[in-house]
């Protein structure tokens, strides 16, 4: 159970390797906003990918560790926001590279990044409707228009990449062995640049943008702790927990 980073060639790379399903629990959560940060201000990084190893790139929230412990709701949210945020507000450029399932906090970490790409087998959901929970709409509207983004939270259906690619979510859609090396090539030429030019760059581009995402997702996570508060919450961890399905109400 890891999350890794290295720094090579100007890239900084972020690897989530968290069995089985790259689900963080709240320690997890509150210890990626320091990594993020860190790697950010190195003169010797120009650009910071993020990616994963095994079935998928984020799994969200470890469930089991809400369904034991919902007094760390607290803990789990501040770890969330800090993690996005750092992801948003970062001195360079941040690229996610991402395969299989992305899910609740991982859509947080790609709707915070400045650039996806994904595996062809990638695709991307908000399941928070049937695990008890709220949030991740502040950040998937970044990446996807006003409807398309309440159909998937109210459902908690799944969006392909190509359909994600097609809506202009994602960079680039290629074959899952490439992903890492088409990350790394996207990267390259990012990190090729003046790291100053970057820096004011992305300055000037969150600046640009109509709405503050942070503060989005905190409004958002004021209703994740009423819906904790409430038993239908408790019975969808359960039922999560118990038999990997929805609660049935």
């Amino acid at each position: 159970m890891s999350i890794v980073w290295s720094v090579e060639e100007r890239i900084a790379e972020v690897v989530f390797d968290v069995p089985p399903v790259n689900a963080f629990d709240s320690a997890t959560w509150l210890k990626l906003p320091g990594i993020i940060a860190s790697l950010a201000v190195r003169q010797d990084v120009h650009c910071i990918l993020i990616r994963a190893e095994g079935r998928g790139f984020c799994g969200g929230v470890d469930i089991k560790e809400m369904q034991a412990h919902p007094e760390r709701i607290t803990e789990l949210n501040r770890g969330n926001y800090l993690t996005f945020k750092a992801i948003r507000s970062a001195e360079v450029p941040v690229v996610s590279a991402v395969h299989g399932f992305v899910i609740g906090g991982g859509i947080g970490i790609c709707g915070a990044s400045d650039t996806v790409i994904a595996a062809e087998d990638a695709y991307f959901s908000l399941p928070e409707i049937d695990r008890g929970a709220m949030g991740g709409a502040s950040h998937l509207s970044r990446m996807l228009p006003l409807h398309k983004v309440r159909a998937a939270f109210f459902t908690g259906g799944k969006i392909p990449a190509e359909e994600a690619w097609r809506l202009g979510a994602i960079e680039k859609v290629v074959p899952r062995t490439e992903l890492r090396a088409e990350a790394r090539a996207f990267c390259a030429t990012i990190a090729a640049k003046s790291r100053k030019a970057l820096t004011v760059a992305k300055e000037a581009l969150n600046g640009l943008e109509e709405r503050d995402v942070d503060r989005g997702y905190r409004w958002e996570q004021g209703f994740t702790l009423e819906m904790y508060m409430h038993e239908d919450s408790q019975r969808s961890r359960d039922a999560f927990v118990e038999t990997g399905g929805a609660a049935k109400f």
